[in-house]
């Protein structure tokens, strides 16, 4: 029985799994493996397009905002625990960690300020998604004594190419109803 493309929570496959055959064929801009469909013994079915091939610029500037962003927070002492950890149809950018502090990082890009500050990208809706997805990951990945928060980190592309990086800690806080 098939539940549709990111409704599960398993593993994606990826072009480069050396346990993997290497045939792909490309269909709706996502590779589809054309063989059994099983990576580390759970079945897939696609696995996203390489980065080298979008098209759309704006996907381009979100990765190299979440490559900045990365930079960026390692330079200041936080470990990376998981980038672009997905469950379903969404993701949570970042989980960084330092110490018993574990962060979800919404990374916002933007190439100018015209459309907005990247701060006010994210609205009651999208926290309620990434709160969802955070908690996923609490459960798979949390430790016993782990402190979470919600963090907001805010790429602004310069015109010579150069990002301008705003850490908004502690951004947002679930309030129960």
């Amino acid at each position: 029985m098939s539940r549709g493309w990111g409704s599960t929570p398993y593993p994606r496959l990826t072009t480069h799994d050396s346990a993997f055959p290497r045939r792909f064929s490309h269909r709706n801009g996502y590779i589809h493996a054309s063989t059994a469909g099983y990576c580390a013994g759970v079945p897939t079915t696609r696995s996203p397009l390489a980065p080298s091939l979008w098209r759309d610029p704006r996907h381009r500037r979100g990765l190299a905002g979440e490559r900045a962003a990365i930079r960026f927070l390692e330079a200041r002492g936080w470990q990376v625990e998981a980038h672009r950890f997905r469950f379903g149809h969404h993701d949570l950018d970042l989980i960084i960690r330092r110490g018993s502090l574990v962060a979800f990082v919404e990374v916002k890009s933007r190439a100018s300020l015209s459309f907005g500050a990247p701060v006010t990208a994210v609205g009651w809706r999208k926290r309620q998604v990434l709160a969802k997805v955070a908690v996923v990951w609490m459960l798979r990945s949390g430790r016993l004594g782990d402190q979470y928060r919600f963090d907001l980190v805010a790429v602004t592309w310069t015109g010579a190419g150069f990002p301008q990086i705003d850490h908004i800690e502690d951004a947002w806080r679930l309030v129960d109803k």
